[in-house]
């Protein structure tokens, strides 16, 4: 603490010798691309949001009374492996809704657990509607696909078995497409559920009220809205059937979406349909999952629909710029960050322990103002904000260095190495298909 201090006091006097344009120069990764992207850019998003949301709350009422008029059939369809322990919990979140008009489609994917036992029981009693047993692993794509064959509603809901919903959560997830005809693709709020589990948890639970929530909400306000939850999606079935439903994954939630927005429907992003879910309590899993999903933006983006980038007939400039803002705050900001820590090593040895320090001061700081901040515009609220307060530093580390330096092994791996293609998360015999299409 006294190292600290003393390099804090050093900063200040350091401050007063330099003055402003040494202090952008010493601390321009900071300033040009975290605090004006991350903090004022989705500030002054927030602020609109919040108007507009003023300004149509009468469309907004109008649209939800449409819906429980016409009642339309919701197909909820939950695909998964060994989740025996889950699906008890999820049925009963949906007898919860204040959406009646829906049926329930599980699909077990070649579970060895008492998943079949569980569900067949709940058939019986009429609590699901529909259950199909896959004695050999498909993959999740698949288990979709094979429920999306079998739904009847004018509407479909993707869920993860893990996930429960607030008692509105339905009619709050299918109103923006009475709000909008052309809306093909809602995505849900995902909360963490598990959030005082462990440390690996609870900083999950503060990145996903902040940049995960946050940031989308800003994003589809920006109309470059990328990734519908796999935990929790909506979607016209005519729309789902136009795109032929879900590929084989890792990232199939984000390739679904780009999908969608490729043959001209608009996505969007409805923070007032909340669902809980876990998230891995380790991080040891936690690392897996990233992985995982920081190799579908290679896979995905720069490969599978690099046709975005092209300007033919079928181009859209808000697909071109969601793939580009999602490029550009990943991976090209991630290359930036080493480019700054050679710079400053190079630059400014000499000063190089007040510079981290007061990266790390500057860095906890605007959290702090994000969180308090950005609590207003939150109409839901998971867990007490308080409960953040004392993680703030470590989410400088968490976002700063853990997550990046997982990004850029998954990066490595999949440009130089296709590793998704070997990811356990899909059957091997599903890999190898998809890699010999090209998907």
């Amino acid at each position: 603490m006294d190292f600290i201090a003393q390099e804090v006091d050093y900063f200040f006097h350091y401050i007063s010798e330099v003055g402003t344009s040494k202090l952008v120069r010493i601390f321009w990764f900071f300033v040009i691309f975290e605090f004006s992207r991350l903090f004022v850019i989705d500030f002054l998003a927030l602020i609109f949001i919040f108007i507009k949301r003023k300004l149509t709350k009468k469309k907004r009422k109008e649209a939800r009374r449409q819906l429980f008029l016409y009642n339309p059939l919701i197909s909820i369809i939950v695909p998964g492996k060994n989740e025996g322990k889950h699906i008890f919990k999820l049925v009963s979140s949906l007898k919860e809704q204040t959406y009646k008009n829906y049926e329930l489609i599980i699909v077990d994917d070649g579970s060895d657990d008492d998943t079949e036992q569980i569900c067949k029981s709940l058939k019986k009693n009429n609590l699901i509607d529909v259950f199909i047993r896959n004695e050999v692993r498909g993959g999740k794509a698949s288990g979709a696909n094979t429920a999306l064959r079998v739904a009847k509603g004018d509407f479909v809901i993707h869920l993860d078995a893990d996930s429960s919903l607030d008692r509105d959560a339905i009619e709050q997830i299918i109103t923006p497409f009475y709000e909008n005809p052309d809306v093909g693709a809602v995505g849900g709020n995902v909360m963490v559920r598990n959030y005082k589990e462990t440390l690996a948890t609870t900083l999950q639970s503060y990145e996903y009220n902040d940049a995960i929530s946050i940031g989308r909400m800003v994003a589809s306000y920006l109309g470059v809205y990328r990734i519908i939850s796999g935990a929790f999606g909506a979607f016209r079935r005519d729309a789902l059937e136009q795109v032929q439903g879900w590929d084989i994954g890792p990232g199939l939630d984000g390739d679904i979406t780009v999908k969608m927005r490729k043959v001209g429907y608009k996505v969007v992003f409805e923070d007032r349909a909340v669902c809980q879910t876990n998230v891995p309590s380790s991080f040891k899993n936690l690392t897996k999952q990233r992985l995982r999903w920081d190799k579908s933006l290679i896979r995905f983006r720069l490969r599978k629909h690099k046709d975005v980038f092209i300007p033919d007939e079928n181009f859209s400039i808000l697909n071109f710029l969601s793939f580009l803002e999602n490029i550009f705050f990943t991976i090209i900001l991630n290359i930036k960050w080493y480019i700054y820590i050679i710079d400053v090593v190079i630059n400014f040895p000499g000063i190089l322990g007040m510079i981290l320090v007061m990266n790390f001061f500057l860095y906890s700081c605007s959290n702090a103002f994000k969180l308090l901040l950005f609590n207003f515009f939150r109409e839901r609220k998971n867990s007490p904000i308080y409960i953040y307060f004392p993680f703030i530093p470590l989410m400088v580390l968490y976002h700063g260095y853990y997550l990046r330096i997982v990004r850029t092994v998954a990066y490595i791996k999949e440009l130089f190495f296709k590793s998704s293609y070997k990811d356990e998360w899909n059957p091997e015999k599903t890999s190898i298909r998809a890699k010999q299409i090209g998907i």
